[in-house]
């Protein structure tokens, strides 16, 4: 048996739908859990204990169960309750669902490890809790939460092949086509195995691109908004 990956090139074509496919789905996915995680994330932090146990049995259910079965959860429980949607809208709601659980303990570890005394300052001096968390606390916790995110979001793309079992026609799921009709199954997944690598790699060196920026403008900033800086100025003004 010889490698040929010329046998490839008439499926280029489905390379390349399933590689924009998987895209859009794990870039529409991470919006969604990040969008979720930060309500969970503050949800979690209420001083009340009912939310606090909704937020903690939601996060501790999606992180114990492998994601193909919340796959199977979204893609079956829909019908079962009148909704229908496409196999790939279903896809991402049940990737961004489960990617949404890592997401809030990721924000909200980073919360809690700033002092309790910033939100409680903030609010000392007139700002909303909305404001506080915006002005105050958002701009401290943004670079802690790079290292985790870029982690989870590998992840989240890597376990979006998972949907080629409800027939989302991604990567995975091109790849199967293309070995079913070339026989040549080496071939097939050596090339989705470079693509997966190659999205990977772009989304990590994005995030590290990003925390080397956020940490210059934390250098230069102290973590302070307009805002805060307005609340927390002096006035220096000779008295007339």
């Amino acid at each position: 048996m010889v490698f040929d990956p010329s046998i490839l090139i008439p499926y280029l074509p489905l390379l390349a739908a399933g590689t924009w496919l998987t895209v859009k789905i794990s870039v529409m996915a991470f919006f969604l859990g990040y969008a979720v995680g930060i309500v969970l994330a503050l949800v979690a932090l209420i001083p009340h204990w009912v939310p606090r146990l909704v937020v903690s049995v939601y996060v501790a259910i999606l992180r114990g169960i492998p994601f193909i079965i919340v796959v199977f959860l979204v893609y079956y429980g829909l019908p079962f309750a009148g909704v229908r949607l496409p196999a790939y809208v279903t896809g991402t709601v049940a990737l961004g669902l489960f990617a949404s659980a890592y997401y809030a303990e990721i924000v909200r570890a980073a919360i809690v490890a700033l002092s309790p005394g910033q939100f409680e300052s903030a609010r000392a001096v007139g700002m909303s809790p909305l404001q506080a968390m915006r002005h105050v606390i958002a701009p401290q916790i943004l670079r802690a939460l790079v290292p985790p995110s870029t982690n989870m979001t590998l992840t989240m793309i890597k376990e979006s092949s998972v949907l080629s079992s409800i027939t989302v026609a991604d990567l995975t799921y091109q790849s199967l086509v293309i070995q079913g009709n070339t026989f040549a199954p080496f071939e097939s997944f050596a090339a989705v195995t470079l693509i997966y690598w190659a999205m990977t790699a772009i989304v990590a060196w994005a995030f590290a691109r990003s925390e080397r920026r956020l940490g210059r403008i934390e250098a230069e900033n102290v973590g302070r908004s307009a805002l805060v800086a307005s609340f927390l100025s002096f006035d220096r003004r000779p008295a007339s």
